[in-house]
């Protein structure tokens, strides 16, 4: 679970499984929510989005557009009238845990939702997960491992010297292509079946820095460089990108000693949605005009 962020791509939508609901996404920009959005728009369903700034969203013209985040209680009220099931998120700014959480379930309960996905930011459980868990919505976590969108990070790098540099070489991982882990939300909030469930979600390989290095060089049909940097060299790079002593703890975990789901990879995506899970190729070639 190695990412903490929230950006997208947009993906084929999924076949309804009920009849239209009404489903509230937050973070509807994001890489799980923006796919989400369109997956659920293409199966008839009607679509609300929790957004920061709704002029800037770039969402559908169908999309209702509802301004806040679930840190900012105030916002949700309207947001959650009338809506059937809802995506929510399990951390705020800075991937810090929801200090409102029992307000954020209260409002949904009177609002008349029933059902709720979680995406998870951590291994431990948040006041959201236990929250919700204790509210009798039908809920289902969502636990991702490594985001394949985490390879944007080495994009400034690759395109102004081809070359990768990055600690950690031998450990691999099983990250998820983000638009599956919006098609197994889709599936959660239109289908029977996942109340109570938490969905490790991985891709179908494990493949180490190099690896996924090598895969982008094909793809990109040119050398690109992997430089292996010690344990200090990269926490020294993330102090100097913004990142705190929790967040580098947290990848410092995920790096040496993660759980065997981060680097196993499990045919839930497949199991859940009937779809295999995308290769990391597969992202690359989706992505190549960020590198």
């Amino acid at each position: 679970m190695e990412s903490r962020s929230d950006r997208g791509q947009k993906v084929s939508a999924i076949a309804p499984s009920v009849a239209a609901m009404t489903i509230l996404v937050s973070g509807a920009t994001g890489n799980v929510g923006r796919p989400l959005v369109d997956q659920l728009l293409a199966a008839g369903h009607s679509v609300r989005a929790l957004t920061r700034d709704p002029a800037k969203a770039g969402l559908p013209a169908d999309v209702e557009l509802f301004q806040g985040n679930l840190a900012d209680t105030a916002s949700l009220a309207a947001a959650f009238a009338g809506v059937t099931a809802a995506h929510l998120i399990s951390f705020g700014d800075d991937y810090a845990p929801l200090s409102n959480a029992p307000a954020i379930v209260d409002l949904a309960l009177r609002a008349g939702v029933r059902k709720v996905t979680v995406l998870k930011g951590d291994l431990e459980k948040t006041e959201l997960d236990n929250a919700v868990a204790a509210s009798g919505l039908e809920h289902t976590y969502l636990a991702p491992v490594e985001f394949m969108s985490n390879t944007l990070e080495w994009a400034d790098q690759i395109r102004a010297s081809g070359e990768v540099r990055d600690a950690f070489p031998t450990m691999p991982s099983a990250l998820v292509h983000d638009a599956d882990i919006a098609s197994v939300a889709a599936t959660a909030l239109t289908s029977d079946g996942h109340s109570g469930k938490e969905y490790w979600l991985t891709g179908p390989e494990a493949l180490t820095a190099p690896a996924r290095v090598a895969v982008l060089a094909e793809v990109l049909g040119r050398d690109i460089r992997f430089v292996e940097l010690t344990r200090d060299e990269i926490v020294a790079q993330w102090r100097d990108e913004g990142y705190g002593p929790d967040d580098i703890e947290f990848f410092l975990t995920m790096r040496t000693t993660p759980p065997p789901a981060g680097y196993t990879p499990l045919p839930t995506i497949e199991e859940v949605t009937g779809t295999p899970a995308r290769t990391f190729a597969r992202w690359a070639q989706e992505n190549a005009h960020a590198f």
